[in-house]
């Protein structure tokens, strides 16, 4: 899809708006008159960086676009996925600055925006139609990939050869060859994660496309069927076209536990309560493996099934509520139970490439759980130690503000947000002339001097977000004269 950690920072700025709008101002000039700029003391105007984060999405589009896109440096593109296998796979995102089709995170993208409309979907005001296409353009393609019974379509694009050239989606002539899993290939992880993208979004859609909702839903139910009566990573059998780009490191235990979650979630069925039951500690419920993200899905239903005991008093999972405590309690920055990292500027650290993706999913768990513990009157317990929602929500709000620019270097991690932001980044399409500029087609090979460039990229993918910088808070390549990591947020393949 378009994002290995895909909550992008969408999910979070959903749930920062929430933080942003007081006295009706959507933003306030820093002391010296720049906006976005002044470390420790913008403000930043959140609707704006919704919007772009969202609009985003439409520069990953594969397919034939729509008449309402925004991005129009983009054209139509891959109209023969699926060809190979005989079956229409036209559509969905691309991953990162590459023109491969990784199921695996594109589902996970689409995951964490249907929770971000679930959870927030009320404060995205005009934004929210906008949320709900990104999410269809994953879903629609996600239903073509699961379309018959027992097998997943996974990946559309040969990623080796893919990697091997720099040319537009527009253009591109490496071989779309197809991979899926299947009763003798399992896939338990991509399987899993694609029943809670579909579970997920079938609640995202239940009051605006009840029908849609409908269809979403029965098939995430299937899906979560084959993946748990055939185990096994689709790592393991597809190793040599998805390694190392999305390996399955984590295993499939997590996507099981996590799409049980989101079933249960959407089905208020006994049967996934009773599942969960059963097979959540084999799953790995109670591990203290602290990242979230495209491939580790633990801290994710941890979080996500504490809101059934806290909101919805599902007194069985009482023991989540604790295993989220515990995992919010190691980000808790300065005590003697912290397990994190921070930069000097107070930025989380966890991944030396591409560690926004990091910042931003663990930041929307953060305000997620503060939403729960909110609703429900509690806190978390550390040790003796109590913390308050107040206390998660501020955490996560100085990662977003240090994203959009509060940080010692004075510049937007956002492209296109702020004064200053990143200019050259790794992706194919924004990087060559657009159609428009350039009819005539460019070679496998001779884009590659277009990534060479110092010159800024002539297309700006409007909202995506650069890896960030070192430990150090410095960037880890000059990819301008603004600065900037070259690989967004979206990536880390190449």
């Amino acid at each position: 899809m378009a994002s290995p950690s895909l909550p992008l920072l969408l999910t979070l700025l959903f749930l920062t708006s929430s933080l942003s709008f007081s006295n009706g101002e959507d933003t306030f000039p820093t002391q010296q008159g720049h906006p976005h700029l002044h470390h420790g003391t913008a403000n930043h105007n959140y609707r704006d960086a919704l919007s772009k984060s969202i609009i985003f999405f439409e520069g990953q589009r594969s397919g034939r676009l729509p008449s309402n896109q925004r991005l129009k440096w983009r054209r139509d593109s891959g109209l023969s996925d699926g060809s190979a296998m005989h079956v229409d796979l036209i559509g969905g995102y691309y991953d990162a600055g590459d023109n491969v089709k990784f199921g695996f995170p594109m589902a996970f993208t689409a995951t964490m925006l249907s929770w971000s409309v679930i959870e927030f979907g009320g404060l995205m005001k005009g934004e929210l139609q906008n949320a709900r296409e990104a999410i269809r353009w994953a879903t629609d393609y996600l239903l073509k990939a699961t379309a018959h019974p027992n097998t997943v379509y996974v990946q559309v694009g040969d990623a080796n050869k893919d990697h091997a050239c720099w040319e537009r989606p527009e253009d591109m002539d490496t071989p779309r060859t197809v991979y899926k899993i299947d009763p003798s290939t399992p896939g338990s992880d991509v399987a899993a994660e694609t029943a809670a993208a579909l579970a997920a979004a079938s609640l995202a859609f239940r009051r605006s496309d009840p029908s849609y909702s409908n269809l979403l839903l029965n098939r995430a139910i299937r899906v979560f069927q084959f993946a748990d009566k055939y185990r096994g990573a689709y790592s393991n059998g597809l190793k040599a076209d998805v390694c190392p780009f999305y390996c399955s490191y984590s295993g499939y235990q997590d996507e099981l536990l996590w799409g049980a979650a989101w079933l249960h979630k959407a089905t208020r069925n006994p049967t996934y309560l009773n599942y969960i039951q059963v097979n959540g500690q084999t799953l790995g419920a109670g591990e203290m493996d602290n990242t979230f993200g495209w491939d580790n899905k633990h801290v994710g239903a941890r979080i996500l099934l504490s809101k059934a005991f806290l909101v919805q008093n599902v007194k069985s999972l009482h023991d989540y509520k604790g295993h989220a405590d515990d995992y919010i309690c190691s980000l808790i920055p300065g005590k003697p139970f912290s397990q994190t990292q921070y930069t000097p500027g107070g930025l989380l650290y966890k991944m030396s490439d591409s560690n926004m993706q990091y910042v931003t999913s663990t930041s929307f768990l953060l305000l997620t759980y503060a939403k729960y513990l909110t609703t429900s009157s509690k806190v978390v317990t550390c040790g003796g130690t109590t913390v308050s929602p107040k206390t998660l929500r501020n955490i996560a709000k100085k990662q977003v503000d240090y994203l959009l620019g509060d940080n010692p270097l004075r510049m937007s991690y956002m492209v296109g947000y702020g004064l200053r932001y990143p200019k050259r980044i790794h992706h194919r399409g924004s990087s060559l002339l657009s159609v428009a500029a350039h009819p005539g087609k460019i070679q496998c090979s001779s884009g590659f001097s277009a990534m060479s460039t110092a010159s800024p990229n002539p297309n700006v993918l409007v909202g995506a977000v650069v890896g960030g910088p070192d430990a150090n808070d410095r960037l880890v390549r000059k990819a301008c004269e603004d600065g900037g990591s070259e690989k967004d947020v979206q990536g880390g393949s190449d």
